[in-house]
């Protein structure tokens, strides 16, 4: 009887979830507006989170076969998230006027090269680790705006058009392109696409890879299923930094902001190993990826091993140990002092894994890479990230593009070295390929470079004749110091000479048409080889140059129109 009675109340709660999941499938924005627990507790209903458990690298061999110096570099990508041209204190800046030091950090520019002219892959995260991972440019695999469901792209427009003052531009949403955009699932890095740690792998690497992913969250095209022997952390593409009610934790929202809102009610505080169950991290998330990254070398030690540490830090939500938090008092204002401290544990953790290559004797025979995946973000309402560039994350101004930039490799790359050329995120899959004597693939368009010459001066030319960005209606040619930035949907066009206005304060569209036509001529072309592969963006967001969210508008404002 008892049996029985536990089956009908299961089979009940079965049928209300099926029931709940098919009204939130048409109410989803009317529900995450009123009821955001409830959207949180069906996902942890599908994908629920476990307690901590512990990590098991996988070993290496007990003993080296061969010295450290004489085998294949290793090789370590740090991803950082959102990081601002102007947070850290190697380019003059520092949060709040330099409260917040980065000298570990630094040091891998001081240490090996800065490529001053260093380009994100796109101003939006997931295009942008395409490029990384792929050598390509995201719009030849139908790539090239972040994914989301639809459901979040309606909201975040009926959620950024309340209350907005009259004459400024609206956000956007496309109800008549629903049918051509896949499911959320189904938009990511095709299985088909070669990433470097498949070349790696196949070279006899170990490849590792801990943080946030955003390339796919179906069979297929997870991290296990595109070349990594292990991976640690989160797909799609977000965890929360702790749990909000952990009084060790110090947050700080911003209730105007839709993106803002969206994150803070639909991330959970979690990682998975491989494909296995979500787990709570036994510390803040920064922290845990920098010493499970150490533990990872370590366990590595004695084999070449390929090391993708993908940091979520900066990105919001804005939430901080207190730890942190309390040591950054001079910092007077409270989300800018968050902000300070996640980037206090960001430096610390690099720190750290530098730590681990220097004590396991690896430090002389590794590639470390450093740089973000776009610049600062305007919807989190600190000021000055992006100084002394105007633009923000989505945007192709300067400040939602040009990222840091470093390369340290004892071995091979002479100390404090600065390279001008500009280079962009897809030149890292041929550098690590080169370094680690293998091929590209020869069967497509791989559109990175080898910057290992240019790093020890050996090539002192161009990089590239020139550089492309693209999302969908905005794109962008650099080429020879000039760069042109067009956007559909305004009819507007920006030209600026990079070489005496390198933060793009004098458009020169209407007074040097020679230019203007050059470059609108190669961007053309440009277009017409990738052609249009990808689904159709739902949401173009009115993204503003000069100001950032929590700032008023301005009548009159510059903005850009981008497409997600």
């Amino acid at each position: 009887m008892l049996g029985n009675r536990w089956l009908k109340i299961f089979l009940g709660l079965t049928a209300a979830l099926v029931l709940l999941g098919a009204v939130v499938a048409s109410q989803g924005p009317k529900l995450l507006l009123e009821f955001p627990a409830l959207i949180k507790i069906i996902s942890e209903l599908r994908d629920p989170v476990g307690p901590f458990q512990p990590v098991v690298w996988e070993p290496g061999p007990e003993f080296p076969t061969t010295e450290a110096r004489l085998r294949p570099p290793n090789i370590v990508y740090i991803l950082v998230d959102d990081l601002g041209w102007n947070d850290l204190s190697w380019n003059g800046g520092g949060v709040a006027g330099g409260l917040v030091p980065t000298p570990n950090i630094d040091s891998l520019a001081r240490d090996g090269v800065e490529f001053t002219m260093g380009y994100a892959g796109n101003a939006t995260c997931a295009p942008s680790r395409a490029a990384l991972l792929t050598g390509r440019y995201p719009q030849r695999f139908g790539f090239e705006s972040t994914p989301a469901p639809p459901a979040m792209g309606r909201l975040s427009a009926e959620m950024g058009n309340r209350g907005r003052p009259e004459g400024a531009p609206r956000t956007l949403f496309h109800e008549d392109r629903l049918d051509a955009v896949p499911p959320m699932d189904e938009q990511g890095v095709p299985g088909s696409e070669i990433t470097i740690a498949e070349v790696l792998k196949e070279g006899g690497y170990q490849t590792l890879m801990l943080g946030k992913w955003h390339l796919g969250d179906t069979e297929g095209k997870l991290p296990s299923d595109q070349g990594f022997d292990q991976f640690l952390g989160f797909e799609p593409g977000g965890s929360l930094f702790g749990l909000d009610e952990d009084p060790e934790i110090i947050s700080a929202k911003n209730p105007t902001d839709p993106i803002d809102k969206i994150v803070w009610q639909l991330l959970p505080f979690a990682v998975r190993l491989n494909k296995g169950q979500r787990f709570e991290p036994d510390l803040y998330m920064t922290d845990y990826l920098s010493r499970e990254a150490a533990r990872a070398i370590e366990a590595n030690r004695h084999r070449p091993f390929f090391l993708y540490l993908a940091y979520n830090a900066p990105h919001n939500p804005l939430q901080a140990t207190r730890q942190d938090y309390e040591a950054l008092s001079e910092i007077e204002d409270h989300t800018t002092r968050v902000y300070g401290a996640m980037i206090r544990s960001l430096d610390r953790g690099v720190g750290e894994v530098l730590d681990a290559l220097r004590d396991n004797g690896l430090e002389e025979n590794t590639l470390v890479v450093f740089t973000s995946d776009n610049g600062g973000a305007h919807y989190i309402g600190v000021p000055g990230l992006n100084d002394p560039y105007r633009g923000w994350k989505m945007t192709f101004f300067e400040g939602g593009i040009h990222s840091p930039f470093f390369m340290k490799w004892p071995a091979r790359i002479p100390a404090g070295e600065r390279r001008e050329t500009p280079v962009s995120h897809f030149d890292l899959f041929a550098t690590a390929a080169a370094a680690a004597q293998s091929a590209v693939p020869s069967d497509r368009a791989i559109d990175g470079v080898d910057l290992i010459p240019f790093a020890t001066g050996a090539d002192d030319g161009e990089a590239h004749d020139a550089l492309f960005w693209r999302s969908h209606g905005l794109k962008v040619v650099l080429s020879e110091g000039w760069k042109l930035q067009v956007d559909e949907r305004q009819g507007k066009r920006w030209l600026y000479d990079l070489a005496a206005d390198p933060t793009e304060r004098h458009n020169l569209a209407e007074t040097r048409s020679d230019q203007l036509s050059v470059l609108q001529a190669r961007l053309d072309a440009h277009d017409a080889e990738l052609g249009s592969k990808s689904f159709p963006s739902l949401v173009e967001a009115a993204i503003p140059i000069d100001r950032h969210g929590m700032q008023p508008y301005v009548p009159g404002e510059e903005f850009q129109y981008w497409p997600n």
